[in-house]
């Protein structure tokens, strides 16, 4: 229990640091017998995993059994056979994970294809096993590698049956976690069928030998999956429904108590909390409990009162920031309908959200914990130091550098998402250590949460548009560094005088100058210093809940790599296109 809390959050007097830069991949369609859209995939992963579980699927399956079960799978949800193929993996996936969970990291095998390198830049020499990683940083071998090996795996950058095959008759292997396309799997499967080794593929999404992608995601998780995490045995989907579910106007009335029809300030602040938004902040505090409280308990935890009081404390905090901040950006939309201060008056909405403040520290004294409520306000403090540091500037707008922008983005929103974790983590029973970490955590996935809320409202995703408004933007401040000659003075201009005469200018610089990339580059490298700062965790439950968190909040991404067992044949396809393409020389 984490009793001297007042000063956590006040630790970040040093310098922002950028994290190390990670390889950024392109998308490319998936081949014609795998989903290309990654929901599609996902809801087949969760389809199989159910089915498995219903008949009870004992593995090894032979093929026999596999085309079964597959055509089972296919019937009962109306797919296209095309898919039979990609659909086997995933049921054998399912019927071997709980049997992989339970084996050691050090007596299984990580098997990766060496075409995750750069292929043309990769420093890295061969031997017999395969390539040997020279730890680049050009692509995403050395962070599987590293990060493997660091959990005891053997590791080969390696493909192709024979490799599967010599290394399950050394007798050292139990089991094998392997990345390849169906090709080399379809042609895996018998040896470790007949061995009954335990083992775990994820696909490749192109079979033709270049420039191939896999779910990054996917891979990460069954790396990390251990029978000691058991946020796999939660839905996490189900998980995030119920934490939205506190929000309809009865729950709110249930968890925090009734008020009185002719308290006009607590009705319009209740529905003020009904309204809209992710939920994210209530559902990573619960979230962080859940895994926490799995570590101590056989079943699935229960949700207590105490932890929806916090989840809904959590959210009062957000919405009356929400409040405070559309009045104070002059924005007069919010969820796609009319900012409350344009529905009750300024006056009136500075009070709902001073008063939303209070119910949220209300929630928290009642619970009995001075540490929550010292966290809590420690991260309102922050916060406030952020939001007034961006207001100030607005005062007199100038080109700001991109680490005092991504400074004030630490304050504003890491320190938010610190409140929601370390409050579910207080409640969870956490140790120092995990609280330490969870900071650490949070910094990183609260700067890149904003650098994908600036990306999103540059292309028009977003709820807002900052450069239409001139406001804070790391875009806008790399934009002005990148910007050459008269382009920096009317980047600079532009910010000063917000001249809606200048924006499409101002996005041709952008897209000229490659802003866009460099700033989905940093996105990319904080969601990766996210991840790696959760290696120094103790319960592998809460290490696995918050990896999947990272996927959840920022969407799924994809790595690139090829198999060369069919380099020949798809080269020489490739070049018997060529020759044959109209207008080819």
């Amino acid at each position: 229990m984490i009793q001297d809390t007042p000063d956590k959050l006040e630790k970040h007097v040093f310098p922002l640091q950028l994290p190390v830069q990670v390889p950024r991949q392109q998308y490319r369609p998936a081949q014609s017998n795998i989903p290309d859209d990654k929901h599609v995939r996902v809801q087949l992963k969760k389809l199989t995993e159910d089915y498995v579980a219903t008949v009870g699927a004992v593995p090894p399956l032979t093929m026999t059994e596999l085309l079964e079960h597959t055509g089972a799978v296919l019937q009962e949800a109306g797919l296209d056979p095309i898919y039979k193929d990609y659909i086997a993996i995933l049921i054998s996936n399912a019927a071997w994970r709980d049997s992989l969970a339970r084996i050691p990291y050090h007596r299984r095998l990580l098997l990766i294809p060496k075409c995750l390198r750069v292929e043309d830049r990769c420093p890295a020499p061969f031997d017999e096993f395969g390539l040997l990683c020279k730890e680049c940083g050009l692509c995403s071998i050395q962070d599987l590698t590293v990060e493997a090996e660091r959990l005891g795996y053997a590791v080969l950058v390696a493909e192709g049956s024979a490799i599967v095959r010599s290394m399950i008759e050394t007798g050292k292997i139990e089991a094998i976690v392997g990345v390849s396309c169906i090709n080399v799997l379809e042609k895996c499967f018998p040896h470790m069928e007949a061995a009954a080794v335990p083992s775990v593929a994820i696909p490749l999404l192109q079979d033709d030998c270049i420039n191939t992608t896999v779910d990054l995601d996917w891979v990460w998780d069954v790396i990390h999956l251990t029978s000691d995490d058991k946020t796999y045995r939660l839905d996490l989907d189900d998980l995030k429904t119920e934490v939205r579910g506190w929000f309809a106007r009865a729950s709110l009335d249930t968890i925090m108590g009734e008020v009185g029809d002719d308290d006009e300030t607590a009705q319009i602040a209740r529905d003020w909390l009904a309204t809209g938004g992710k939920r994210w902040r209530p559902y990573l505090a619960t979230c962080t409990y859940m895994a926490l409280e799995s570590d101590r308990r056989d079943g699935k935890p229960e949700l207590t009162a105490d932890m929806k009081k916090a989840a809904v404390a959590v959210e009062c905090f957000h919405k009356a920031s929400l409040i405070h901040d559309d009045i104070e950006d002059g924005d007069e939309q919010r969820y796609e309908r009319p900012a409350l201060h344009t529905v009750v008056g300024v006056p009136v909405a500075l009070n709902i959200g001073d008063f939303l403040l209070g119910e949220g520290y209300r929630l928290l004294g009642e619970l009995g914990r001075p540490d929550m409520t010292a966290v809590a306000a420690e991260g309102h403090v922050t916060l406030c130091r952020g939001q007034g540091r961006e207001l100030l500037w607005t005062r007199h707008p100038e080109p700001l550098p991109s680490m005092q922008v991504l400074e004030i983005f630490r304050q504003k929103t890491a320190a938010a998402f610190e409140v929601a974790l370390r409050l579910g983590a207080i409640l969870g029973g956490a140790d120092e250590q995990t609280h330490d970490v969870l900071s650490t955590y949070s910094e990183s996935l609260g700067i890149g949460y904003q650098i994908k809320d600036d990306l999103e409202d540059f292309t028009g995703e977003g709820d807002s548009n900052d450069l239409e408004h001139v406001r804070l933007s790391l875009i806008l401040a790399i934009a002005h560094k990148r910007a050459q000659g008269a382009e920096k003075e009317r980047i600079a201009s532009f910010i000063r005088s917000s001249a809606p005469g200048c924006l499409d200018e101002v996005r041709r610089i952008v897209t000229e100058r490659g802003v866009l990339d460099k700033t989905e580059d940093l996105l990319e490298a904080y969601k990766e210093e996210a991840i790696r700062s959760l290696r120094f965790l103790s319960s592998p439950t809460l290490k696995g809940l918050m990896r999947r968190i990272v996927s959840k909040i920022f969407g799924e991404n994809l790595i690139e790599g090829y198999c060369s067992e069919f380099e020949a044949r798809n080269a020489a396809g490739r070049a018997t296109g060529a020759d044959a393409a109209p207008g080819s020389r």
